[in-house]
């Protein structure tokens, strides 16, 4: 079984909205679909789990588009879980460049040989080193039941 895991923050009163958007534009497939999270920091855990395990077509279908739909509704694709490693390469979507390029300096100031949590928070391209393929996001679990 394969579960995908999003940690948002939306407007509390879109908070729900996109379960129900994901819900809808994942009907084709075989899919639970939930959220639920912490509406007094407005953060929601998006949960798609699929039994028949990783699927190309969902993970196209959910992305970029989760991300994407978080921003126009005026929410952040990180929440309480932070960027991490899945989430650098839409980071542009909730900061613009500026702030990407200070933070990126500051990064090769403080750790020049990039190798405090590297490919995590910012855009591999951003701090000049290649971008590196995880072969596990800590959002995207297998489950062995």
């Amino acid at each position: 079984r394969r579960r995908r895991r999003y940690d948002v923050s939306l407007p509390p009163a879109r908070l729900y909205d996109l379960v129900d958007e994901a819900r809808a534009r994942l009907a084709g497939f075989e899919l639970d679909v939930a959220g639920y999270g912490h509406v007094g920091d407005s953060n929601l855990h998006l949960n798609v789990c699929d039994a028949t395990g990783y699927n190309a077509d969902v993970h196209e279908t959910l992305e970029p588009w989760v991300y994407e739909a978080v921003a126009a509704a005026g929410g952040s694709i990180s929440a309480e879980h932070g960027v991490g490693q899945c989430k650098p390469d839409h980071l542009h979507l909730n900061k613009p460049a500026a702030a990407i390029d200070l933070m990126a300096a500051i990064k090769r100031t403080l750790d020049p040989n990039l190798i405090l949590n590297p490919y995590k928070v910012l855009p591999a391209a951003a701090v000049g080193r290649p971008r590196g393929f995880p072969l596990f996001c800590a959002d995207d679990e297998r489950d062995d039941e």
